[in-house]
């Protein structure tokens, strides 16, 4: 049985979570893995964490959210379907440990109108669920033109 290819999705200069020029920034890559599902790997260094060893619930949920509004982007940047969180529903199950691989999966849900569901998990390498989410997302009002998207670094950059 082959593996389904995966596509890497488009990333920006500045955002939080997938910035590649924001020096705070997680820098996170994420890939289309499946028509409904995007897929990241990631490991959080020290400089994340709430308590010793363990990742800062902001942070967990930052990529939650991430995960779950990426869904619904797609992997060509011109057709990138922007949306906002308007709810985000968090389940810490385990502690989410700093230094150590995390997989990290978003899912499409429900889409109606304007607004969509979808939901994404953090795992660790044996499979655990460590936290999960589900969201609700609103589409951002404007629509980016193509030639805007370049300018405000909106591509998807070399790994």
């Amino acid at each position: 049985m082959t593996q389904p290819q995966r596509v890497k999705q488009p990333s920006s200069r500045h955002c939080f979570v997938c910035g590649v020029e924001n020096p705070i920034g997680l820098h996170m890559h994420f890939y289309q893995s499946a028509p409904d599902e995007v897929t990241a790997e990631y490991t959080a260094p020290e400089q994340y964490q709430g308590y010793p060893g363990i990742l800062h619930g902001g942070i967990t949920a930052a990529i939650l959210d991430e995960a779950a509004g990426r869904a619904f982007m797609g992997d060509d940047p011109e057709a990138s379907n922007f949306m906002y969180t308007a709810e985000l529903k968090v389940k810490y199950k385990k502690k989410v440990p700093v230094g150590q691989p995390l997989k990290i999966i978003g899912r499409r849900g429900k889409r109606l109108r304007w607004t969509a569901e979808a939901s994404a998990e953090i795992y660790d390498t044996q499979g655990n669920l460590l936290a999960s989410a589900t969201a609700i997302l609103v589409d951002v009002p404007e629509k980016f033109p193509s030639d805007e998207l370049e300018k405000l670094g909106w591509k998807v950059y070399p790994d």
